[in-house]
């Protein structure tokens, strides 16, 4: 019943995976449903809102106004399906935004290496006259020169600094979800040796009935599996993860520090004149130019799908009763399954302090004759008081009653009535607890205050509250940074893009410019009265 805890936990690493590897999200992540050994998914962990339709149940659209986008597998249409990282169509609609920029990117690559070639052309075959030149037009160059260099330099602070403020709040997040997904192993690991170790408590030689015992080797099994491979299946995706962000961190700062030199170099080598190697930059910037409007569309894509995402966590956390887009690939168990998790646990609370209870009533409570055999050892002194059952017959919540100690403290209590043995097993002592029998009654406690103190935690873990608790915490601390740093990556590229795309025109028309200012220089040199028009 607990095959599928890991899947709320991976699709949480998912949401921030399929920040990178956005086209493989629908199948990677079907396959994190669990299946039994004849191919069909296990019913206990199976959302019963996928199966059964009730009047209170509704169907939800998660970000339905957020993805309202133009659908280019519908005609155009708008899509109104909503945050769906399993339908097409939604792939479709959020990657259309990133369209312009795959145009743009298309256009400057054809149009300008054409206008490069002409350039090319005239420069090599076409005769140096001595052309006149426009000052305003030399001036006015050289002014957007500048100017558009020092926008490429702010763009390439700003996406160095959006990169690296995403890439530590993702690792954050990251972070977060691992040691949220710990926690939950660490629990079950817990609550498995917890059951374990009831299935072997006896006190003088009285233990739990045989098929509750049975009941708890099926159980025990499956959490410790859901454990394992909760702890195994998160750790993998911890690293995968974190080596993508480490490639893409990387690559967005060689991006910035290529194009941070590019534009720097090109501007002094036009300001000192350096026409080869300013075209030879002009060819370089040219093709980085067209790759970061690539890059500006799929950092705009993905920072639409993190908005999307992060709307869509907080619509389920409100509606989390609703069908919702999500109930496919997270799986959780209906409120009666819940509710029967609950009950396993309580009836092996409620089992073994009556065990101890009914041991203090008829053994250690009892004034028994010497002839009483092995139930007589010398007990005497003040009645031992009996551990509260926090459990009624029918499983409800019990009130303790006037002189009944409670789990926690009972061990502390019952020191008291522990007498001292001698070598024939016969109290010495006043105390009407045998050493032997306090640490049986010691360990029945541990294990019914243990199993009673984590039932909320397995409510909480089959009926999905701690995904909830746990997307309501990422949406509140994480989302809003994820939102805001994708967003300064993708304004960094775009100021990048479009001030290095003005500066190679800028560093073409400057060259121009300042070469036939030279030519014009030197034929007023030479020719400072004109040419005779005679001659």
């Amino acid at each position: 019943m607990f095959m599928n805890f890991r899947s709320p936990f991976l699709l949480l690493v998912f949401l921030f995976l399929v920040l990178l590897t956005c086209q493989t999200s629908a199948t990677s992540y079907k396959l994190l449903i669990a299946e039994s050994e004849n191919g069909d998914l296990v019913p206990w962990i199976r959302r019963s809102l996928a199966d059964e339709t009730t009047a209170g149940n509704s169907t939800l659209i998660l970000a339905a106004k957020r993805t309202e986008r133009r659908d280019p597998l519908n005609n155009f249409k708008i899509y109104t399906g909503g945050w769906n990282i399993s339908e097409n169509h939604y792939w479709t609609s959020v990657g259309f935004t990133a369209v312009p920029f795959f145009a743009i990117a298309g256009i400057w690559f054809i149009v300008f290496g054409l206008c490069l070639c002409f350039i090319c052309f005239c420069y090599c075959c076409c005769p140096r006259e001595p052309y006149g030149y426009s000052r305003l037009c030399y001036a006015l160059s050289l002014i957007f020169l500048i100017l558009f260099t020092i926008s490429a330099i702010v763009g390439c602070i700003v996406l160095y600094n959006g990169q690296g403020k995403f890439h530590s709040n993702t690792i954050d997040t990251l972070d977060y979800v691992v040691k949220q997904a710990d926690i939950t192993s660490e629990n079950l690991k817990n609550v498995s040796e917890y059951l374990s170790a009831a299935k072997h408590i006896g006190v003088n030689s009285v233990s739990l009935p045989a098929d509750l015992q049975s009941g708890i080797d099926s159980i025990d099994a499956k959490i410790n599996s859901s454990a394992t491979t909760l702890s195994y299946e998160t750790d993998k995706n911890s690293k995968n993860i974190t080596d993508v962000l480490d490639s893409v961190r990387w690559s967005l700062i060689v991006i910035a520090a290529v194009m941070l030199l590019l534009a720097f170099v090109g501007f002094l080598c036009s300001i000192f004149g350096l026409q080869c190697l300013v075209y030879f930059l002009v060819v370089i910037g040219w093709l980085l130019v067209a790759g970061t409007f690539i890059l500006c569309g799929v950092f705009l894509l993905l920072h639409n799908v993190v908005g999307d995402s992060c709307v869509a966590m907080d619509e389920w956390v409100q509606h989390p009763t609703a069908h919702t887009a999500l109930d496919d690939i997270l799986p959780c168990v209906d409120n009666s399954t819940a509710q029967e998790t609950l009950l396993k646990s309580k009836n092996v609370t409620r089992q073994l302090v009556g065990m101890v209870d009914n041991i203090i009533q008829s053994v250690a409570n009892s004034n028994l004759p010497p002839q009483a055999g092995p139930l007589y050892y010398n007990q005497s002194g003040p009645m031992v008081p009996l551990l509260c059952n926090p459990f009624n017959t029918d499983l409800t919540d019990r009130t303790c009653a006037a002189g009944e100690v409670e789990l926690s403290n009972a061990t502390e209590v019952w020191k008291n009535y522990v007498c001292e043995i001698s070598a024939s097993n016969m109290c010495t002592t006043t105390g009407r607890l045998a050493p032997v029998m306090y640490s049986q009654m010691a360990a029945a406690v541990n294990v019914s205050y243990a199993l009673y103190r984590y039932g909320p935690f397995l409510v909480n873990l089959t009926d999905c509250t701690f995904v909830r608790d746990t997307f309501t915490v990422i949406s509140n601390d994480y989302c809003p940074g994820m939102q805001l740093y994708t967003k300064w990556i993708y304004i960094g590229l775009v100021m990048v893009s479009v001030a290095v795309m003005f500066s190679l025109i800028f560093w073409v028309i400057y060259a121009r410019e300042r070469r036939h200012r030279a030519y014009t220089k030197q034929f007023n040199s030479r020719y400072p009265q004109g040419i005779d028009k005679n001659h």
